[in-house]
């Protein structure tokens, strides 16, 4: 298959974590979403949890009201969250799990356990024009239940992928990263849009830019990392240099 262009979204929810720490207003996610448009971003993430303890409600009001790209709300699948992604009418939202008790995201959704709790989520936000995601494990079942759900779009859960690869399980990694390329074939062949999330770095990204099923990489806290050394600007860059590279050698 003929690999289409891929999309870099970038997570400014650490950013509005650095803000919060201090209290007062800077630094504002905000801001750095326009910079990381600028850099080379193709739209912008933020997770609006419960406890606010990044992002807050005023935030995805500004950056939907501000940013010149599209605006991926990541959310649990709640009534409360629900009323907010209405009221902000956002480009996408991508349904993620949520404990308060977790520094980050932990797995993907249970869409199979889930399927009943989540269809009515997806089906609502698709009627208030928003273009729906769900956060899963790389696996076939969870392609085949996304679909059944109703979700367009699944995003690929990485994280034990980038875990494996930082504590040197090379075994390990190649066999999550395999559990990837091989859920990414599913999803196209269902019919669904592939995104990929979660730990990505530099090298990462190289390496799941090369699979052409996938469309998207939503990347955060590795960019804001970096970002105390390098800018956020040439942080971007260098992830935008990193996934051309590897879009080239696509298959």
């Amino acid at each position: 298959m003929a690999a289409k262009p891929i999309r870099l979204g970038v997570n400014v929810d650490h950013v509005a974590t650095l803000r919060n720490a201090r209290g007062g207003a800077l630094p504002d996610p905000v801001r750095a979403a326009a910079l990381a448009i600028e850099a080379g971003a193709d739209g912008i993430t933020a997770h609006l949890r419960e406890d606010r303890r990044h992002i807050r409600d005023d935030d995805m009001h500004r950056l939907k009201a501000r940013i010149s790209k599209p605006l991926n709300f990541e959310m649990a699948a709640t009534e409360p969250m629900l009323d907010v992604a209405l009221a902000v009418r956002p480009h996408a939202a991508c349904l993620v799990p949520e404990k308060r008790t977790e520094r980050t995201t932990e797995g993907g959704l249970d869409v199979l356990g889930g399927h009943d709790r989540l269809r009515p989520f997806v089906s609502e936000l698709t009627r208030g024009g928003v273009r729906v995601s769900l956060f899963v494990e790389p696996s076939a079942e969870a392609m085949e239940a996304a679909r059944s759900i109703g979700a367009p779009v699944v995003e690929l859960h990485a994280g034990a992928w980038a875990h494996a690869r930082e504590t040197g399980e090379n075994g390990r990694a190649q066999h999550e990263f395999q559990r990837i390329k091989d859920a990414a074939r599913k999803a196209h062949a269902l019919g669904l849009e592939c995104h990929a999330g979660h730990g990505i770095d530099y090298d990462m990204a190289r390496e799941v830019a090369a699979l052409a099923q996938v469309v998207e990489l939503n990347i955060g806290h590795f960019l804001v990392a970096e970002a105390v050394f390098v800018g956020l600007g040439q942080a971007i860059r260098e992830m935008r240099a990193a996934m051309d590279e590897g879009r080239r050698h696509a298959h």
